[in-house]
């Protein structure tokens, strides 16, 4: 598990790179404490108040892509499990806190994700004060 990426994976970086070259900036990875817990959201717009998450399938049980490991279900199904409510939890927390939360999964298409990211962008920008 050492290897697997916290951040910078393959579908972010393809993403943040679609991202930049239309020229829209970003902070990468950026803690936001809300009522003591901190979520980091893979890329985040902080004068929007837009957090982008891009989900691994496995780690974040997609529905169309994710597999439980048949060996130590022990570990894995709490583990996974934790994962979707902290997920849940997190994209709650923001919410409530006047964040807008958009959340993809890595087997999307990096030019579909990016356009629709830049698409509420550009909807958060035209009704911002």
């Amino acid at each position: 598990m050492a290897a697997n990426r916290r951040r910078d994976t393959g579908p972010e970086r393809a993403v943040r790179s679609l991202l930049h070259a239309a020229g829209l900036r970003y902070r990468v990875d950026l803690p936001v404490v809300i009522g003591g817990v901190r979520v980091r959201p893979d890329i985040a717009f902080t004068r929007a108040k837009l957090a982008v998450f891009i989900d691994g399938c496995f780690w974040h049980s997609c529905p169309e892509h994710g597999t439980r490991p048949a060996t130590n279900t022990g570990f894995w199904s709490p583990k996974l499990d934790a994962n979707v409510r902290r997920d849940t939890q997190h994209t709650r927390l923001l919410r409530q806190a006047g964040w807008q939360v958009l959340r993809f999964w890595e087997h999307e298409a990096p030019t579909d994700v990016a356009e629709a990211i830049a698409v509420q962008l550009a909807e958060l920008q035209s009704v911002a004060p």
